[in-house]
C-alpha cells in the first residue's frame, strides 16, 4: 500500500489583503514543497526526475547496462566475457520517426473576432451576401432594363447556394483586423523561435508522454514562449490530461548565487547566507558520476490560481447619479451614516506568481501576476503562465511511447549479448586423424605415409587413402585415417537468437503501431501499394495522439500570445516598434492594429495535410480532371487550400458548378442550334419566296415585254397597213382617175367610134384592207358616181 502524504495548504477562503501577504505566500510554497521534496534522497520530484531521466536514456539508447551484466554474471564474475556492452539503439529509431515526422506537419495559425464588434460585421456581410443572392433575378433585370448595379458584393463571387455561402464565409472572408492579429501571433512565435520549441515538446511528449510551455511578458523583452522541462515542473493533482484544473503549476530553476542576486536585488547579505545553507542542492551527474554544487541553489517558481472580491462602494451623488469607488473585500457600507451607500462585489479568479528557495523558509517573491491572462468572452477565467499536456495521464500515472517497449528493448539487448556470447564460444570445422590407419600403408613411390602428408593430401585434393586390412590380414579399424569433424551446432543457436532478436522486434512495432510500412524497413515485395499505404495510415493513427497533444499546446500558445498582444499595445514602451514590425509584412493593418486591444479573438490551429492526405485530394483532382468535371483553373485554385475537408468540399461545388454549366453550355447550344436551323428554314422559306417572286416578276416582265412587242407589232401594223391603205387610196384614186380618164377617152372614142371598148382590170387588194381586229376600211373607199 503506498505511504498517504498530508498536505496543509492554507485555505482559499480568507480576505484578499491575507492572501496578499508574504505569510501567505510562504504557507503555499511549504505546502508544495511538502507534496513534492518532502525527502532530500526519495521524493515525489527526485522519483519523477530519475523516471524521466531513465526514459529519456531509452530513447538515446544510453541505458544503463548494469541490469544486463547482473543477467549474464555468475556472482557478479564477468572475467571469463568479453562482450560489446553497448546497447543496441533500437528505441531511438522509433523516437525518431514520430518526430521528425510530426515536426514536418506545418500548421496555419487562424483567429476568428468572437467580440459583438466583430461577430456584428461578419453578420452583415452575410446578410448582404444573402440579400444579393435572393435578389439575383431582380437586380439582373434592373441592370438590363435601366442600367443601375443594385448589388451590394461583387457579382462574380456571389455564391449560388447555401452550402457556397458557408464555404465563402470560410474561404474567402476575413476582416482586417483577423488578418492583423494572424500577422502578429506569427511573428511572436518566429521571434521566439517556436519551430524548435515545437519539437522539443513533440519529443517530450513522445519519451515522457508529458509537455510543457510557458507564456511571459516583461516590458524589456515583450512577450516570450520558452521550453519546460517537464522533470522540473510541480503542479496539483489532476486527472486532465490537458492539466485545466490545477490550481498550482511551478518550475524548478537551478540559479547561481550571482544570478540570484541579480535576479532579486532585494536579497542581503545575510539572506544570501541563509540561501546557502539550504540542504537542498541541485545534483548533476557526469558521466554517472554525482556530483554536488555548493554555488547553486534549487529555486522553485510557482504560479498559484485563487480568487479575488473585486469590490466597490456604490454612493449615491448630489445629481443623483451613483459612484463607483474601489474597495477591499472587507469593505462594509455604513448602516448609520446619512446618504446612500451600497457594496458591489463580484469573485474573479486570480493568478499570484511565486518563487522560493527549496530547503529553507525564504520566500523571493509573492505578488499577483501582472497583465493577468484573460479572454474578454469570459473575463471572471484567467490562464496560468504554463500549458501542460499528458495525453495517457490516469490517476495522476503518465505513460509514454517508450515506457511501453524499455522491456522489449532489454531483451533485445540481451539477445544481442548472448549472440556475442554464441559466436565467441564458436570454433571452425576440424579433421580426425587416426595415426594407426597410417602406420601400414605403402604409397609405392618410396615415400612414408606420415600423417603430416596425409592431412596435405586432404586438405589439398579431398582425397585419403587408407587400408581396409592389415599386413597380417585382419580388418583394420582404422581404414579410413582422417574423419572431419564438425562443429555446426552454434548454427542452430544463432538461428534461434535471431529469431528472439525479430521477435522482440515486431513485439516493439505491435506495441507502438510503428510497422515496416513507417519504420523504413524493406517492406514485402509481395504486399500491394495500396496495403502498405493502408498499414502507413493505420501507423499514423497509432500515434495521432502525440501530433494532438502537441497541437493543443501549439493552440494555447497562439492564444495565450493573442491575450498577450494586447498588453503588448496596452502597455509596453515597445509596442510602436511591434506595431511596425507587423506593419513590414501587413501595412493595410496598422489602423486596426492601434485598436487591436478592443478585440477578442477565437485562436484555431488548422494543420497542414500531410503527404498521404495531400495524395488522396491529389487523386479526387485528377479523377475529376480525366473525366471533365471541372477545369484547370478550378484544381488550382483547389489545391492552394491547405484544409483537406475544405478542399473537398469545394471539389464538390466546383464540380457540381462545372456540371450546371456544361449543361446550361449544352442547353445554350441546342438552342443555338434550333435557332439556326429555323433561321435556315426561314432563310429557305424567304429564298422560296424570293425565288418565286421573282419567278413572278419575270414572268410579268416578260408578259410585259410580250405585251409591248404585240403592241408595238399591232402599232407598226397599223402604221403599215394605214401607209398600205393610204397607198391604196391613193392608188386607187389614180385608177379612179385613170378610169374618168379612159371612161371620157372611151366615150370620146366611142364617140369617135375609133377605139375599141377594153376591159379595164382591176387594182384593188382582196381582204389586205381589213385589220386584224376585224375592222374595215371600206367605209372609207372613194364612192363612184354612176
Amino acid at each position: 500500500m503506498a505511504e498517504s502524504v498530508y498536505v496543509n495548504f492554507p485555505s482559499q477562503v480568507v480576505s484578499d489583503l491575507e492572501k496578499m501577504s508574504p505569510e501567505y505566500g510562504l504557507k503555499i510554497a511549504k505546502a508544495i514543497e511538502q507534496e513534492w521534496f518532502n525527502g532530500v534522497q526519495s521524493n515525489r520530484y527526485v522519483d519523477t526526475q530519475n523516471k524521466f531521466h531513465r526514459l529519456r536514456l531509452y530513447a538515446r539508447g544510453e541505458q544503463s547496462i548494469q541490469k544486463y551484466k547482473d543477467e549474464l554474471s555468475i556472482n557478479g564474475d564477468l572475467s571469463y566475457l568479453n562482450l560489446d556492452w553497448k546497447p543496441v539503439p533500437i528505441i531511438p529509431k522509433f523516437v525518431d520517426i514520430v518526430v521528425n515526422g510530426m515536426s514536418e506537419r506545418m500548421f496555419d495559425v487562424k483567429a476568428y473576432s468572437q467580440d459583438q464588434y466583430g461577430v456584428s460585421k461578419r453578420t452583415e456581410y452575410m446578410e448582404s451576401l444573402i440579400r444579393d443572392m435572393q435578389a439575383k433575378t431582380y437586380n439582373d433585370q434592373a441592370a438590363k432594363l435601366f442600367n443601375v448595379d443594385l448589388y451590394e458584393n461583387d457579382k462574380e463571387e456571389l455564391p449560388d447556394t447555401q452550402e457556397e455561402l458557408e464555404l465563402h464565409m470560410q474561404l474567402n472572408y476575413k476582416q482586417a483586423v483577423e488578418l492583423a492579429e494572424e500577422q502578429a501571433i506569427n511573428v511572436l512565435l518566429d521571434g521566439n523561435k517556436y519551430d524548435l520549441t515545437r519539437r522539443r515538446l513533440i519529443h517530450d511528449i513522445t519519451v515522457l508522454g508529458i509537455a510543457c510551455v510557458k507564456t511571459g511578458f516583461n516590458t524589456s523583452q515583450g512577450v516570450t514562449v520558452e521550453y519546460v522541462d517537464p522533470a522540473n515542473i510541480v503542479y496539483s493533482y489532476t486527472d486532465s490530461p490537458y492539466f485545466d484544473d490545477i490550481y498550482y503549476v511551478g518550475e524548478v530553476k537551478t540559479l547561481s548565487i550571482n544570478e540570484l542576486v541579480r535576479e532579486f536585488p532585494q536579497l542581503t547579505q545575510s539572506d544570501l547566507e541563509e540561501v546557502k545553507k539550504s540542504s537542498y542542492r541541485p545534483r548533476r551527474k557526469y558521466n554517472r558520476v554525482e556530483v554536488r554544487d555548493q554555488n547553486k541553489v534549487q529555486v522553485l517558481y510557482f504560479n498559484y490560481k485563487t480568487y479575488m472580491n473585486d469590490t466597490y462602494k456604490l454612493k449615491e451623488t448630489g445629481s443623483g447619479g451613483e459612484k463607483a469607488i474601489p474597495k477591499d473585500d472587507t469593505f462594509n457600507p455604513p448602516e448609520n451614516k446619512e446618504g446612500g451607500y451600497a457594496k458591489l462585489q463580484r469573485a474573479v479568479e486570480v493568478v499570484y506568481e511565486g518563487a522560493v528557495v527549496i530547503g529553507i523558509d525564504k520566500l523571493l517573491k509573492w505578488n499577483i501576476c501582472e497583465n493577468m491572462m484573460r479572454s474578454k468572452s469570459d473575463f471572471n477565467k484567467v490562464k496560468m503562465n504554463y500549458n501542460i499536456v499528458a495525453p495517457h495521464l490516469y490517476d495522476n500515472r503518465i505513460e509514454s511511447l517508450v515506457s511501453r517497449i524499455t522491456g522489449f528493448a532489454d531483451m533485445i539487448q540481451l539477445t544481442h549479448l548472448k549472440l556475442q556470447q554464441v559466436m565467441s564460444r564458436m570454433v571452425p570445422d576440424g579433421v580426425y586423424l587416426d595415426a594407426d590407419g597410417l602406420a601400414e600403408v605403402d604409397l609405392g613411390n618410396g615415400t612414408n605415409y606420415n600423417p603430416q602428408e596425409a592431412l596435405n593430401m586432404f586438405f589439398q585434393t579431398g582425397s585419403v587413402i587408407g587400408r581396409s586390412f592389415t599386413q597380417d590380414g585382419d580388418p583394420n579399424p582404422g581404414k579410413i585415417p582422417i574423419q572431419q569433424i564438425s562443429n555446426g551446432a552454434g548454427q542452430d543457436k544463432i538461428g534461434s537468437l535471431i529469431s528472439t532478436y525479430n521477435y522482440y522486434l515486431q513485439m516493439i512495432r505491435d506495441v507502438t503501431g510503428l510497422n515496416e510500412a513507417r519504420d523504413g524497413s524493406m517492406p514485402d515485395p509481395k504486399s500491394l501499394v495500396g496495403i502498405q499505404k493502408l498499414a502507413a495510415a493505420n501507423s499514423n493513427v497509432a500515434t495521432r495522439h502525440i501530433l494532438l497533444g502537441s497541437m493543443y499546446l501549439t493552440s494555447e500558445v497562439a492564444e495565450s500570445l493573442s491575450l498577450r498582444i494586447s498588453d503588448v499595445l496596452e502597455y509596453s514602451p515597445t509596442a510602436d516598434a511591434f506595431v511596425q514590425s507587423i506593419g513590414a509584412h501587413n501595412a493595410a493593418t496598422l489602423k486596426e492594429m492601434s485598436e487591436l486591444y478592443l478585440y477578442d479573438f477565437g485562436i484555431f490551429i488548422e494543420l497542414m495535410p500531410d503527404e498521404e492526405e495531400k495524395q488522396l485530394l491529389e487523386n479526387n483532382i485528377q479523377t475529376a480532371l480525366g473525366q471533365q468535371l471541372i477545369d484547370l483553373d478550378d484544381a488550382i485554385d483547389i489545391r492552394e487550400i491547405r484544409n483537406v475537408r475544405l478542399a473537398n468540399q469545394l471539389l464538390k461545388i466546383k464540380r457540381k458548378k462545372k456540371q450546371e454549366r456544361d449543361q446550361k453550355i449544352q442547353q445554350e447550344n441546342i438552342k443555338a442550334q434550333a435557332d439556326a436551323n429555323a433561321q435556315a428554314q426561314q432563310a429557305a422559306a424567304q429564298a422560296e419566296v424570293q425565288k418565286n417572286q421573282a419567278k413572278t416578276q419575270a414572268d410579268m416582265q416578260l408578259e410585259q415585254v410580250r405585251a409591248q412587242g404585240r403592241l408595238n407589232q399591232l402599232e407598226a401594223e397599223v402604221r403599215l397597213k394605214k401607209e398600205l391603205m393610204q397607198f391604196e387610196f391613193e392608188l386607187n384614186q389614180k385608177l379612179r382617175e385613170q378610169e374618168r380618164g379612159q371612161a371620157m377617152r372611151l366615150e370620146q372614142v366611142k364617140q369617135d367610134g375609133k377605139v375599141k371598148q377594153e376591159q379595164v382590170k382591176k387594182f384593188e387588194s382582196s381582204g389586205n384592207d381589213i385589220l386584224g381586229s376585224g375592222v374595215g376600211l371600206d367605209k372609207f373607199n372613194p364612192q363612184v358616181g354612176n
